[in-house]
């Protein structure tokens, strides 16, 4: 079992930045993506950005050069710093584990970010 807390959300205003952390916790594979998605009301789940295990990283074109997705080995933690904040970056934003190994996903429960002046 995979164990995954979000933390770093809060209220910021237009143009400030954020860094959110997802802890991970348990059994965890070798082979493995960490993603982060963000929902925000009346809209669906969207992906922002991944890392994989081998480092490999991807973002959404609505984040590119504001958002930075990293990982902490050590720590077994990865991040999102993200700056230059939108109105329309508000959601909830999740963290999900993807163990490539058994196919199985794994959520934290989420961190709500709110951009507003």
């Amino acid at each position: 079992q995979v164990q995954l807390v979000e933390s770093g959300g809060g209220l910021v205003q237009p143009g400030g930045s954020l860094r959110l952390s997802c802890a991970v916790s348990g059994s965890l594979s070798s082979s493995f993506a960490m993603n982060w998605y963000r929902q925000a009301p009346g809209n669906q789940r969207e992906l922002v950005a991944y890392i994989t295990s081998g480092g490999h990283t991807n973002y959404a074109d609505s984040v590119k050069g504001r958002f930075t997705i990293s990982r902490d080995n050590a720590k077994n933690t990865v991040y999102l710093q993200m700056n230059s904040l939108k109105p329309e970056d508000t959601a909830v934003y999740y963290c999900k584990y993807s163990d490539y190994d058994v196919y199985m996903d794994y959520w934290g429960k989420g961190t709500l970010v709110t951009v507003s002046s």
